[in-house]
């Protein structure tokens, strides 16, 4: 067969395997990239090699790879420069510091693990088909490659996610962008060792280097505003500025390549120093049309190229421990660096979880730099394939790592919060009320307001469940009685809501007919979006068991007299999130009570100092805070606040719950979303003092 023929069928092929494992990874929640990359994999010697007819070599002989080759460094070329392109630093303008942080964190500590696994790695892969592999060579290389992150495909899962529009998406992005400078500069660094002949020839490619980077961003940066002028005045992106465009991006790539750093860095620094600055059309246009010949035609392309240099089955079982040798390296030394970085700065937990998965994304950017590192022999093929396998995984298990870690619930709260925040509306703490008995719903009522605090937007939700039975009302049942009990609860609850407005609490009312008054109450707290739900240990509708996940958290109340101001508030804290946010309601009646705030940590030791740590501020802002050695010393004041299920609550149970001189007794069962929040920022969030 004729070889132009070859290569043109060879195309279409690729194209066409390439876009239904790009559909089938869609559908399986994966980014288009897993399956391509996957595609690759399958049609070199991995799969299409097992069956028979040596289907591989006949439908890619060695004289069609040099055309393939080609054509596939030319994608890699417009993809290097649609990163740059992409990478909009005004991601990063107001987290500079948290952003350096957590990239610095999430690329160091990779690296030096990827540099010290190369000296388990070097006896057996010091040899390539190029020569002898210079130890330092290997060490700065696996460095590199396990400190990436794909800042394309993690664009990606955040958008197809939605999480582009939560705080730590954001954030994600600012970090990645971040991590690719980082990277591609070590990078660019590691190639001209590798390539130079000795210190001096280092040195000369990295003064020309330094020579490249300052004409473009000092030179051709300026000029390239021009560009989004011309487009302005023109409207639409012309051929004449898409010819200015590709031969910036050809003819930086031939310098890069010259000097010896490899054309990819060209391509990368003309995307970085394409104008920002009101160019957001001209930007859009240009990637309409260049990624629809990159990504249809010529990346996969070099999936395939790749493909047929990974042989997944010809690895030994010496090659798999060297493999889980590789991940382990890999997601660990991201995840960790990420993490650590991420806490650092004050992140929550489980955001930093996420952000230390997101940061784990490799994808087409890692093989960009394994085959840089394949061209420049300093991988051998498996070692190759190894590292292969290693990006495919890593990007694979983002998605559906992510999606346990940080739900659609947890998002669409973040996104609810972010947009109320650009709305400039004020995010009130609410505790949602539960009243039954009309005799102690005043002093039930006057528990809820002390839990709201003092000093900052909070809101008081009283409701009443009017029970009825579960069997559905025949016809002709007398259903007056029940509209008119409905209407006489709404006047009692609004007389209650008055009474506490007098005394400066903002207060509203709810009331419903209910059948099941868990899920009733649950949608009610979600509606008003209640960070407390507060309800009497007396209610018979409530015996059945509370909801063991919801949101809330839950305050069962024992009230045995009113409360009276100034009242002292006592909390015994045990070392889970229960006791924790026993100590941010109890520091908020206080603060509301006017009363000293009595705290006993029954372990001791770091538990105490670390609620004595959290507690500091309140105590510069004028709160009584004293941290009692004995719990019997808590026990005394008018309100009570244990954590539920707690050695103290079952006590205090057994002993009627209230006695002593004690007004309330509450019992604290934290809900999800305080169990993510630390003591520190919840006391911050939460417990004001008074006066602030």
């Amino acid at each position: 067969m004729h070889i132009t023929a070859l290569v043109f069928i060879d195309i279409a092929i690729i194209m066409v395997v390439a876009r239904l494992f790009g559909r089938l990874a869609i559908r399986i929640g994966q980014p288009p990239v897993v399956g391509e990359i996957v595609a690759g994999l399958a049609m070199g010697p991995s799969l299409l090699g097992l069956l028979p007819g040596d289907l591989d070599g006949r439908l890619f002989p060695p004289e069609v790879l040099p055309y393939l080759n080609i054509l596939a460094q030319l994608g890699l070329v417009l993809f290097m420069f649609i990163v740059g392109l992409e990478l909009d630093m005004l991601l990063i303008r107001g987290r500079e510091r948290t952003a350096g942080t957590i990239s610095a964190a999430s690329v160091a500590l990779p690296f030096a693990l990827g540099a010290g696994l190369s000296i388990v790695l070097y006896p057996l892969h010091d040899e390539t088909d190029a020569g002898p592999v210079a130890p330092l060579a290997l060490a700065l290389f696996l460095g590199v490659a396990m400190s990436i992150t794909a800042f394309p495909v993690l664009a990606r899962i955040l958008t197809d996610r939605g999480m582009h529009r939560t705080p730590i998406g954001v954030l994600a992005l600012a970090c990645a962008a971040v991590d690719d400078i980082i990277a591609w500069t070590l990078l660019a660094f590691v190639v001209a060792v590798v390539q130079g002949n000795g210190p001096l020839d280092v040195l000369r490619i990295v003064i020309l280097t330094a020579i490249f980077a300052a004409i473009m961003f000092g030179v051709v940066r300026p000029l390239l505003k021009r560009l989004n002028d011309w487009y302005q005045r023109v409207g639409r992106l012309t051929p004449d500025i898409l010819s200015i465009v590709l031969i910036g991006v050809l003819a930086s790539a031939f310098v890069t390549e010259i000097i010896g750093i490899h054309a990819i860095f060209g391509a990368f620094v003309f995307g970085a120093v394409m104008p920002r600055q009101g160019a957001a059309d001209l930007t859009r246009e240009i990637l309409e049309r260049l990624e629809q010949v990159s990504v249809l035609l010529l990346l996969p392309l070099f999936f395939v190229v790749t493909g047929l240099s990974t042989n997944i089955l010809g690895l030994s079982g010496g090659g798999l421990w060297q493999l889980a040798l590789i991940l382990l390296v890999a997601i660990g030394g991201k995840f960790v660096g990420a993490y650590a970085g991420a806490r650092a700065m004050k992140t929550r937990p489980r955001q930093a979880t996420a952000l230390g998965l997101l940061m784990n994304t490799r994808g087409l950017t890692e093989l960009v730099i394994l085959n840089v590192g394949k061209q420049l022999g300093v991988l051998d093929g498996e070692l190759f394939t190894m590292m292969v396998l290693m990006a495919l995984i890593t990007t694979a298990m983002t998605g559906p790592l992510l999606k346990l870690v940080y739900s659609d619930r947890h998002m669409q709260r973040d996104i609810a919060e972010a947009e109320r925040a650009a709305l400039g509306v004020t995010d009130s703490y609410r505790v949602l009320v539960v009243l039954d008995d009309a005799d102690r719903a005043r002093d039930l009522a006057r528990v809820g307001a002390a839990l709201l605090g003092s000093g900052r937007p909070a809101q008081l939700v009283l409701t009443r469940l009017l029970v009825r039975p579960k069997a559905p009302l025949e016809v002709g049942a007398p259903v007056v009685p029940d509209l008119a009990r409905m209407a006489s609860t709404v006047d009692e609850l609004n007389v209650l809501a008055r009474e506490l407005g007098a005394g400066g609490v903002d207060c509203s009312v709810l009331t419903r007919f209910s059948v099941d008054p868990w899920a009733d109450v649950t949608a009610q707290a979600a509606s008003v979006n209640a960070a407390v739900v507060l309800v009497a240990d007396s209610f018979p509708a409530f015996a059945g068991p509370a909801p063991a996940d919801a949101a809330f958290t839950l305050a069962v109340a024992h009230v045995a007299a009113p409360l009276t101001t100034p009242a002292a508030v006592g909390v015994v804290v045990d070392g889970g999130a229960d006791g924790h946010v026993a100590v941010v309601l109890g520091s908020a009646a206080a603060a509301h009570l006017g009363g000293p705030l009595h705290v006993a940590v029954p372990d001791g030791g770091r538990a105490a100092r670390r609620v004595s740590a959290a507690l500091s501020p309140l105590k510069g802002g004028g709160l009584d805070v004293r941290l009692v050695d004995a719990t019997d010393e808590a026990m005394v004041s008018d309100l009570v606040l244990v954590a539920d299920g707690g050695a103290f609550a079952a006590d205090l149970v057994g002993a009627g719950l209230a006695g002593g001189g004690r007004s309330a007794v509450i019992r604290v069962r934290a809900g999800l979303d305080d169990r993510e929040i630390e003591l520190a920022e919840q006391l911050a969030k939460v417990a004001a003092a008074p006066g602030s």
